[in-house]
C-alpha cells in the first residue's frame, strides 16, 4: 500500500474538501454599461473556467493555472474563479500564489469554509504556522471541526489539534475519519503509543504498523511545503506570488471586441463532479524547488524516527543498525566535543528504558562517526501511562542543532531538532550521587 493510500485514509476529508471550486456567493460587481461587454467577459470566463477544470481533472497544474487566471482576469469579482485559481495553484505546486487567492476568495466570499481551510494549509506549505493557526481560529466557526483538528497540528498546533479532535471522537458524530485524523495528530506530537492504539481501532491488526512506519516518516519533514506536497502529490516549485494583475483592486481589463468599461458579475460557477487528487507512490521529501524558511512551532515536537518505532509488546529494536558485539561503546563517544552554548537538541530516539537506550546509543555511536566527541543526553518522560527514555546529543544552538541532523541523515540515521526539555547527561554516565542542575 503507498504512503498516499495510507494518509488519505485520515486526511482525505480534509484535502478533497478543498479542492473542488465552492458555490460560495459573488463579490458584488459593477453594473456594466453594455450588455454585450457583459456577455463576452462571461462567455470567456467560463470558457477558461471550464478548460481550467479539465486540466484539473488530469492533473495538469500549469495548464489549469493559465486558464484559471484568464477566468480571474475577465471576472475579477467572481469568488468561484478565485477559489478555483486558488485550487489550479495548490496543483501546480504554487503554494504563495495559493494563498493569495484563497485569502481573496475569503474577502468576496467571507463564509467559504473550503477556502478558509486551504488558505491554512496554503500556509502551512510556506513556512507560515503562526498565520495557519491565526486563520484557523479565525474560521472555526465554518471549517468542520474533524478537518479543522488535523490542520492544527499539521500547522504546529499539535496539542489544540488532539483536544479538538478528542472532544469530536467523544460525541456522536464520531466515525473513522474523525479517530484517523486524531491517530496521525498523535503521531505528529510523537505520542506514538497513542498513535497506535487509536489507529488499530479502526484498522486491521496487521496494517497498523505499516501505517505507523509511514506516519513515522510523514512527521519528519524536510522543508516546510513536504507535507502538503505529499497529500497532494505535486512537487513545489519557486513561487513569487500570483501576478499584480489579477490583485482585487487592479483595474479591471478591457474585454476583446467590447467597449472598455466595469464588468458585471456572474452566476457562481457550477461543479458536476469534484476534482480528486490522485494518489502518488510516495510521501518522501520533494526536490527540485527553492528552499522554504520554517517558522517556529508552537510546541516541542517528540518524534520517533522510522528506524526506531515500537513493536507491540517487545523492545525497542534499531533495525538499520548492525548487533552491537558488547554493550559498551568507545570512551571518545562520552567526551564532550564542544562547551554547550545553546538550548537545542538533535533527538536520536525513544525507548523502553535507559538500559536499552545505552544499547541504541552504542550501536548509533559506533556506526555513525558523526556522533563521536559528543556526549549521550536522556531524559524519561511518560506517554499513556507508560515510562519511555529519550536519547538526544545537544546543547547546540539551533543553525549546529540542524547541521549536526542533516549530517546525520545523509550517513542514513534518523533523527530530529527540537529545543531542550529537560534533557541531562546520559543515566549510565552518572557517578552514584551525580546531582544535575536543571536547564
Amino acid at each position: 500500500m503507498t504512503t498516499r493510500a495510507l494518509l488519505l485514509g485520515s486526511i482525505s476529508a480534509l484535502m478533497l474538501g478543498g479542492t473542488m471550486v465552492g458555490c460560495a456567493a459573488n463579490g458584488g460587481g459593477i453594473a456594466s454599461a453594455s450588455d454585450r461587454s457583459t456577455a463576452l467577459a462571461s462567455k470567456g470566463a467560463a470558457t477558461d473556467a471550464g478548460r481550467a477544470q479539465t486540466a484539473l481533472a488530469k492533473r495538469d497544474g500549469p495548464a489549469a493555472i493559465g486558464f484559471a487566471e484568464g477566468a480571474v482576469a475577465l471576472m475579477p469579482q467572481s469568488a468561484d474563479y478565485r477559489m478555483l485559481l486558488g485550487q489550479s495553484y495548490l496543483q501546480g505546486g504554487r503554494f504563495a500564489s495559493a494563498s493569495q487567492a484563497f485569502a481573496d476568495t475569503l474577502q468576496l466570499s467571507p463564509t467559504n469554509g473550503k477556502a478558509a481551510l486551504n488558505l491554512a494549509l496554503a500556509q502551512v506549505a510556506t513556512g507560515d504556522w503562526q498565520a495557519a493557526r491565526q486563520t484557523l481560529a479565525t474560521h472555526a466557526a465554518i471549517i468542520p471541526a474533524p478537518d479543522r483538528g488535523l490542520a492544527l497540528s499539521l500547522a504546529g498546533d499539535t496539542a489544540g489539534g488532539i483536544a479538538l479532535l478528542t472532544e469530536t471522537a467523544r460525541s456522536p458524530e464520531a466515525n473513522a475519519k474523525v479517530r484517523q485524523n486524531l491517530a496521525l495528530s498523535f503521531a505528529l506530537a510523537g505520542r506514538w503509543q497513542e498513535a497506535r492504539v487509536v489507529a488499530a481501532a479502526d484498522m486491521a491488526p496487521a496494517d497498523v504498523d505499516a501505517r505507523l512506519e509511514q506516519w513515522a516518516a510523514f512527521a519528519q519533514p524536510a522543508n516546510a511545503s513536504d507535507q502538503v506536497a505529499s497529500l497532494l502529490g505535486v512537487r513545489a516549485v519557486s513561487d513569487a506570488g500570483q501576478p499584480v494583475a489579477l490583485a482585487l483592486n487592479a483595474p479591471a481589463p478591457v474585454v476583446p471586441g467590447a467597449p472598455a468599461q466595469a464588468l458585471a458579475a456572474v452566476d457562481p460557477v457550477v461543479v458536476e463532479a469534484p476534482v480528486e487528487v490522485a494518489a502518488v507512490p510516495t510521501v518522501a521529501p520533494v526536490a527540485g524547488f527553492a528552499k522554504v524558511s520554517f517558522g517556529p512551532r508552537q510546541e516541542v515536537v517528540q518524534a520517533l524516527p522510522a528506524m526506531m518505532l515500537r513493536p507491540a509488546g517487545g523492545p525497542i529494536k534499531v533495525a538499520s543498525a548492525s548487533a552491537p558485539s558488547s554493550r559498551g561503546m568507545a570512551s571518545a563517544a562520552y567526551q564532550v566535543k564542544a562547551p554547550v552554548t545553546g538550548h537545542w537538541y538533535v533527538q536520536l530516539g525513544a525507548f523502553d528504558s535507559a538500559g536499552v537506550a545505552r544499547d541504541a546509543w552504542g550501536r548509533a555511536a559506533k556506526r555513525f562517526a558523526v556522533l563521536a566527541g559528543y556526549t549521550p543526553n536522556g531524559m524519561t518522560f511518560k506517554a499513556d501511562g507508560e515510562d519511555f527514555y529519550r536519547l538526544s546529543v545537544g546543547g547546540f544552538s539551533r543553525p549546529a542543532a540542524h547541521s549536526m541532523c542533516r549530517q546525520y541523515r545523509a550517513k542514513g540515521g534518523a533523527c530530529f531538532v527540537r529545543m531542550g526539555a529537560g534533557d541531562a547527561m546520559a543515566q549510565w554516565l552518572r557517578k552514584p550521587g551525580m546531582q544535575l542542575a536543571s536547564r
